[in-house]
Parts: structure tokens; C-alpha cells; sequence
């Protein structure tokens, strides 16, 4: 059922304004509106609603991720625009930052300015 429908991704922030510079000028996402409640990207195709919270716990796991060709060509190019990669001490992570599961796939962790985990993440076929 829903399987064939475009779904849409939430992130909360305690500061709009904050949050706003971060996904729109940081991480190059097309700004939409602001809703007052709710900022809104464009995430190629994808809605996603940056929700204003006035308290906010963030998680230790990833809440939003994007599958990138290039990590290593993502991950200096958003050190760049100072963003820093988290470091896990359970993990073998590359000069980078970036970590080799098992299965191949290699990812990169970083925190938007509320402490929510994102990350970028290259899939090898």
C-alpha cells in the first residue's frame, strides 16, 4: 500500500533560524517554506519537514542519512563547510572518518546543530 508512495522525512530543531542555515547553506538542500511549525526541504524529491520542538533529546542513532557516490568527495567537501565527523571508538574509522561495514558499505556520521545524527553513506555494488 505504501510501498509505491513518496514518503517524507522529519527532523526537530529548537531553533529554526539555526537549523535553517545548517540544511539550506551547509548542506545545500533546497529550501521550501517555512510553515512556522515547520521548516521544508526538498531532499531530491523527498519532503523534509525540519519540525520546530521547544525541547529536544537527541538519539544516538542516525535519523536521517543520504546514499552518496563519492563519500570521501562528500565527507572533506562538508569538513570544508565545517562540518565534523563523529568518531566511534567500537568502530575502525578511516583518516576521514568513514567506516567499512561488513557488507562493503561505507559511512560517515555527523550531527546537525541540535545533536541529531545524519550521516552519508556509499553502497558498493
Amino acid at each position: 500500500m505504501l510501498g509505491a508512495v513518496r514518503p517524507i522525512a522529519f527532523v526537530s530543531t529548537t531553533d529554526p533560524a539555526r537549523a535553517r542555515a545548517f540544511y539550506q547553506d551547509t548542506l545545500g538542500l533546497t529550501f521550501v517554506a517555512d510553515e512556522g511549525f515547520a521548516l521544508v526541504f526538498d531532499l531530491a524529491g523527498v519532503m523534509l519537514r525540519v519540525t520546530r520542538v521547544d525541547e529536544l533529546r537527541p538519539q544516538p542513532f542516525t535519523v536521517l542519512g543520504w546514499h552518496v557516490h563519492d563519500i570521501d568527495a562528500v565527507v572533506r567537501e562538508l569538513t570544508d563547510r565545517g562540518v565534523a565527523f563523529e568518531r566511534y571508538e567500537a568502530l575502525e574509522q578511516d583518516a576521514l572518518g568513514v567506516w567499512r561495514s561488513p557488507s562493503g558499505a561505507r559511512v560517515a556520521w555527523f550531527r546537525d546543530p541540535d545533536g541529531n545524527v545524519l550521516s552519508v553513506t556509499r553502497f558498493d555494488p
